[in-house]
């Protein structure tokens, strides 16, 4: 009998639902494993990530990676840190930036997959989408504004951020308490569940 979670990842990084309108065609870029304590819900896979297949392989994904405070061999530990997009595949170039992550892909997965990752303890939302998502009625005005109050949000397991993007460093700039403040505090609590063994026999994911 097959393993139901090995099948679930093998069915999202299968599907083609959005080929039609894909550029580059589909390939859904996912990692989870059960045993994952850090759950990180970015936007869509960029066109350099779309190549490799390996999420946030990229400049944003180095940035990521130094607020988190994780080398890049816990960060690509699927039994440590689960990495969900909102949309599994790139989405194509926009005037500006990349388009939206395609809306067919969270309704889709992601409440089937969240349902089997049972030891999560923090969730980073990683910009707009994200937040949006899974913080609903509960975000602020702006992003900004979120992601300033989120001692509020850590309490209950959500911890969100602006994207790692260099075309949000304007922000950066003009948010010094962001690097003061938040940047020690998700060190702490992230480094804290990234030193937790796993148990290898729950592992699902290469």
């Amino acid at each position: 009998m097959s393993d139901p979670f090995v099948q679930l990842l093998a069915d999202i990084r299968a599907c083609r639902r959005c080929a039609d309108n894909l550029p580059l065609g589909p390939r859904p870029v996912v990692q989870a494993d059960p045993a994952a304590r850090l759950r990180i819900v970015g936007q869509a896979p960029g066109r350099k990530v779309h190549q490799s297949g390996v999420p946030w392989d990229d400049a944003s994904g180095v940035r990521l990676r130094d607020w988190l405070g994780l080398t890049p061999a816990q960060f690509y530990d699927p039994a440590k840190v689960a990495i969900i997009p909102m949309g599994f595949c790139y989405p194509g170039k926009a005037a500006s930036g990349d388009m939206p992550p395609r809306r067919e892909c969270a309704p889709r997965w992601h409440d089937r997959l969240n349902a089997a990752l049972p030891h999560i303890g923090l969730t980073i939302l990683v910009g707009h989408y994200a937040q949006a998502h899974y913080l609903g009625g509960m975000r602020k005005a702006t992003l900004g504004e979120t992601v300033r109050s989120w001692r509020d949000y850590l309490a209950s397991g959500w911890l969100p951020l602006p994207h790692p993007s260099l075309r949000n460093q304007p922000w950066l700039v003009k948010n010094p308490w962001f690097e003061a403040e938040l940047i020690p505090a998700i060190r702490a609590t992230v480094g804290a569940m990234a030193q937790v063994k796993s148990d290898s026999s729950l592992r699902h994911s290469p």
